[in-house]
């Protein structure tokens, strides 16, 4: 059977990580075609992988001349580059290796519940420990809350204090869930193109939530496939620009929140929340600048 997956990987400054993640796609005998669109890398990660692949007719280099940002990047791999025959669309970050039969466990679980729109793995570091947000929840205020506070780590005493993340033992089974970690994502091509793909308002963080809320809403549940695995080297990327990294992740929290949320609260809650968000930029960002 021709394969019919298509993948997507958005490049910035991620050096050897994008050849390591590359390899990883090409060893899946189901993905069909890989495009990599590169955000005006200033690094050497697009010649490596030049180096490394050569000429394959499989994969398809893009090289843009402004940083577009990671949303508007995978649309433009949609719009431009991804056959519109294809059924699914994987979308990869560059520090992000699949293990083997990954990509077929992800498809075979969609296949297997057809109202499924989007399959997440099993995320885990380099160390085999499974990172946060493998899975996740939709933010809210009081699990926003349960997660900056540190409390959402006693989830499994209580359930009141279930945060964003996902503190319980995870799931062995598929499972549907609200919110997987957006460093892999399986995605039916019709549902995400029904969508209008990403919302390119967000600069880095949070549009993955954004896409699986919008699934969610046009009635096209997200999976958790816990026997698909892949390795997150987190923070490649963001490591060559730390406070803009940091900037983008409170401003995505704060778009996902007018846009989700924000009419459901009353304005002294709306005032609280939107100001917990940017207490919580002031707060961390000495983390930041460490990280320079």
């Amino acid at each position: 059977m021709k394969p019919a997956i298509d993948c997507v990987i958005v490049n910035f400054n991620t050096g050897p990580a994008l050849v390591r993640s590359v390899a990883s796609v090409l060893e899946q005998s189901e993905a069909a075609r890989l495009v990599v669109i590169d955000n005006a890398s200033s690094d050497d990660s697009c010649a490596r992988l030049r180096e490394a692949f050569g000429e394959r007719p499989e994969l398809k280099l893009v090289l843009n001349r402004d940083n577009v940002g990671f949303a508007r990047a995978v649309n433009q791999a949609l719009d431009e580059e991804i056959d519109r025959d294809s059924r699914f669309v994987l979308i990869l970050n560059p520090d992000a290796e699949l293990e083997p039969g990954a990509l077929r466990a992800l498809r075979s679980a969609l296949e297997a519940q057809p109202d499924a729109a989007l399959a997440g793995p099993t995320v885990v570091g380099e160390g085999g420990g499974v990172l946060r947000g493998t899975l996740r929840r939709f933010p809210d205020p009081a699990k926003s809350l349960m997660t900056v506070t540190g409390l959402w780590r006693l989830e499994g005493r209580h359930a009141r204090f279930r945060g964003v993340e996902v503190a319980a033992e995870l799931p062995r089974e598929t499972v549907r869930a609200e919110a997987v970690s957006g460093a892999c994502m399986l995605v039916r091509s019709d549902a995400l193109r029904a969508l209008g793909g990403m919302d390119p308002a967000y600069g880095l963080h949070c549009e993955d939530l954004d896409l699986m809320f919008r699934l969610r809403e046009a009635g096209r549940p997200c999976l958790f496939v816990p026997s698909a695995r892949v390795i997150h080297q987190q923070g490649v990327s963001s490591g060559s620009r730390p406070l803009w990294v940091h900037w983008q992740k409170h401003r995505g929290m704060q778009r996902f929140f007018r846009k989700f949320q924000a009419d459901d609260c009353s304005p002294p809650l709306r005032w609280l929340v939107i100001s917990g968000i940017w207490l919580r930029y002031a707060v961390t960002l000495p983390l930041a600048l460490v990280r320079r």
